[in-house]
C-alpha cells in the first residue's frame, strides 16, 4: 500500500524511473514521449548532466542559508545573468519556489508598491476571466479558470474580472478588427467602476496558457492594454509561468509585442523541472518605490542557492544552445503540420499557439464551434489514446464556458529531435482519430 496522497486519485499511475531528451522511461519498461514537456516545463530535455552537476556542485558546497541572514554566489551569479534578457529597466529578481508563490509575490509587491506611495486605497487586483495564475488561495483568486475555483468560490471574491481574450470564441461583433481596443475599453470601464485611485493591478498571461491552451492575443491588445494601465496608474504584471524562459519562441512572450511590464513572473521553464523555481520580478522603479516603504512578505526556501544554481545552468543552456531560437523555428513546423494532420478531423476545432506552445481545441461541431458537453470527457479521450501509443500530452477542460470545452496542449523540451517532432505530430493526430472514432462508435454512427 502506497502511503503517498497522489496528485490524481482513484488512478494507479505507472512509476516513472527515468528521462533522457524527450523521452520517459516507466518501471514496466515502457517508453513515453514526453509531448508536453510535463506542464509544459521542461525546456533543457530530461536527463541534461550540465544541469544535474551544477546542483549538485552547489548542493555539496551550500545548500540551505535564511534568505534574511545572507545572500549566496549562487543567487547574486543568476539574477546577474538574467537581468539582460528580463524585459524591464534595471529588474531586481525574487526568487520563490514555483509559479504560484511568484503571483502571490507580485499581488502583495503591488500593494506594497501603492502603500510606499501613500496611495492606501489602491488594493483591487484586476484579471481576465479564463486565465489561471496559481493554486494559492491569492493566486486562485485572480485566476478565471472556473474548474478550479468552483469547489473553493466561499473564498474567493475580491478579484475583478474582464473578459477572456480567446479569439477562436470572440464574441465582439467586430472580429477580428479592433479586438484590442474593445478589450483595452473593457479594462477602462472596470477601473473605472472601481473608482479613482482603488486599481492596484492588471495581470494577465500574454499568451493564455491552461486554461484556453495557447490562445494568441491580437496584436494590437498589448499596447492598447498598457496604455490604459499606464494612464491610470495601474501597474501591469506579466505572468510569464509558462510563456517565459523561450516557450513562445522569445525569451518571454511579451517580447513579441514589446510589453514592458511592471512586474514579471515567471516559473516552470525557469530551471525546466530540475528545481522547484520560481520568479518575481520587480523593475527598478518598483523596487525602489518599495525600498523606501519596505516589503512585508517572505518564504522560508526564497532566495534559495540551490535553486539558483540550477535556473543559472538552465540559462545558460537556453543561451549557449540557441534553444530559444529553435523553439522559435519547431514551433513553427509543429503548427504547419498538426494543422495539416487534423485538417480532416471532424472533432479539431482549432489549433493554435506560438512556438513550442501548441493548443488542440476540441469541438462537437467545427462549423459552429459548439463544444463536447462535459460528460462526454472528450480530453480524457485523448489523453488516453495518447497514453495508448506512448506519448505525453497535457490536458484542459472548461475553456468554452467555464464547464463545457475540451483541450489538450503540446510543449515539448526545446532539443526535441527533428524526427521526433514529426513523431510528436503522428501520434498526436493518431490519438485524436481514437477518440474520434470511439465517440462515434458510443453513438452508433
Amino acid at each position: 500500500m502506497s502511503h503517498v496522497f497522489p496528485r490524481t486519485l482513484g488512478t494507479a499511475l505507472p512509476t516513472a524511473v527515468r528521462g533522457r531528451g524527450a523521452w520517459i522511461e516507466d518501471s514496466d519498461g515502457n517508453r513515453y514521449l514526453d509531448g508536453a514537456g510535463g506542464a509544459l516545463v521542461v525546456n533543457v530535455g530530461h536527463g541534461d548532466g550540465e544541469v544535474a552537476a551544477a546542483i549538485a556542485e552547489q548542493a555539496g558546497r551550500l545548500a540551505y542559508v535564511h534568505g534574511t541572514a545572507f545572500t549566496t554566489e549562487a543567487v547574486e551569479a543568476y539574477a546577474g545573468e538574467l537581468a539582460p534578457l528580463l524585459p524591464m529597466e534595471e529588474p531586481r529578481v525574487y526568487p520563490v519556489s514555483g509559479g504560484s508563490e511568484a503571483v502571490e509575490t507580485a499581488l502583495k509587491l503591488a500593494r506594497a508598491y501603492h502603500l510606499a506611495r501613500g496611495e492606501t486605497d489602491r488594493s483591487v487586483i484586476v484579471a481576465r476571466k479564463g486565465s489561471y495564475h496559481g493554486n494559492t488561495r491569492g493566486a486562485l483568486d485572480a485566476s478565471g479558470r472556473e474548474p478550479l475555483r468552483r469547489p473553493y468560490e466561499p473564498w474567493l471574491d475580491k478579484t475583478v474580472h474582464v473578459p477572456a481574450v480567446h479569439e477562436y470564441r470572440c464574441p465582439l461583433p467586430q472580429h477580428p478588427a479592433a479586438c484590442g481596443k474593445a478589450h483595452a475599453d473593457a479594462l477602462e470601464i472596470a477601473i473605472l467602476e472601481q473608482g479613482p485611485g482603488r486599481v492596484a493591478a492588471f495581470v494577465a498571461e500574454p499568451v493564455v496558457g491552461a486554461a484556453l491552451g495557447a490562445s494568441v492575443p491580437p496584436d494590437d491588445y498589448w499596447a492598447a492594454v498598457g496604455e490604459v494601465c499606464a494612464r491610470h496608474g495601474v501597474l501591469l504584471i506579466a505572468d510569464e509561468v509558462m510563456t517565459g524562459f523561450g516557450r513562445t519562441g522569445s525569451w518571454f512572450a511579451v517580447d513579441h509585442w514589446g510589453v514592458r511590464p511592471d512586474i514579471l513572473v515567471a516559473g516552470k521553464g525557469a530551471a525546466g523541472g530540475y528545481w522547484p523555481l520560481g520568479l518575481c520580478v520587480a523593475s527598478g522603479e518598483v523596487f525602489e518605490t518599495v525600498s523606501s516603504g519596505g516589503f512585508v512578505h517572505g518564504f522560508t526556501f526564497s532566495h534559495h542557492a540551490v535553486g539558483a544554481a540550477a535556473g543559472r545552468a538552465v540559462l545558460r543552456r537556453l543561451r549557449d544552445g540557441g534553444l530559444v531560437e529553435r523553439s522559435r523555428s519547431l514551433g513553427d513546423r509543429l503548427l504547419a503540420e498538426l494543422r495539416t494532420a487534423l485538417d480532416r478531423s471532424s472533432i479539431a476545432g482549432d489549433v493554435r499557439g506560438l512556438g513550442l506552445m501548441a493548443g488542440i481545441e476540441l469541438v462537437a461541431d467545427r462549423g459552429t464551434a459548439e463544444p463536447f458537453p462535459r460528460s462526454e470527457r472528450v480530453t480524457e479521450r485523448v489523453v488516453a489514446a495518447a497514453r495508448r501509443r506512448g506519448l505525453l500530452v497535457y490536458p484542459s477542460t472548461g475553456c468554452a464556458d467555464g464547464t463545457d470545452g475540451d483541450l489538450v496542449m503540446l510543449g515539448p523540451p526545446f532539443t526535441i529531435g527533428e524526427e521526433e517532432l514529426g513523431e510528436l505530430v503522428l501520434r498526436t493526430a493518431g490519438a485524436v482519430a481514437d477518440a474520434e472514432a470511439g465517440l462515434a462508435e458510443g453513438r452508433g454512427t
